[in-house]
């Protein structure tokens, strides 16, 4: 497989086990990405403990140094939904937050709605939406079988 060559705009998925990281590349193989603020030491953009921290902090970095050893991919999915913004708007928005202090959740506003933020104007988070429709289909399998094991106790008990 040969090395992807990101451009400038292109949203970048970094695979760290359990959930992914983003970032969106500006050019220069640096990128810029909403990592945490934790309080909680050896943790950062690559750990499940920032999860529980309020602020992120907008960082512009070298691809390969916020990369590491983990895989990543260009990821614009969502292109086939949205419009992406002008690349010379997001590169130029997104610089000028770096340094910021942001609110982070992971919910709410993680480094997925950061910079799907930054490309299309749609802070949105495809890992949390999956995330949520498992948990919604959690619940459902679970009172099905709650339902069919009333319905099978009824019915035994009835001949």
């Amino acid at each position: 497989m040969a090395p992807q060559k990101p451009e400038v705009g292109d949203l970048i998925e970094i695979f760290r086990g359990t959930f992914q990281h983003w970032a969106i590349y500006v050019g220069g193989g640096y990128v810029v990405h909403l990592t945490t603020v934790s309080k909680v030491n050896g943790a950062g953009s690559s750990s499940m403990m920032t999860s529980q921290t309020e602020r992120g902090k907008v960082k512009k970095e070298k691809l390969q140094n916020v990369v590491g050893n983990n895989k990543w991919k260009i990821n614009n999915c969502l292109d086939k939904e949205y419009k992406p913004r002008e690349v010379l708007t997001i590169k130029r928005e997104a610089c000028a937050l770096v340094g910021e202090e942001l609110p982070y959740c992971v919910l709410k506003s993680n480094c997925e709605h950061f910079v799907n933020d930054l490309r299309y104007g749609k802070p949105e988070s495809r890992q949390v939406q999956l995330a949520q429709d498992a948990v919604v289909l959690s619940s459902v399998v679970v009172v099905v079988t709650g339902f069919v094991a009333t319905l099978a106790g009824a019915l035994f008990r009835s001949s």
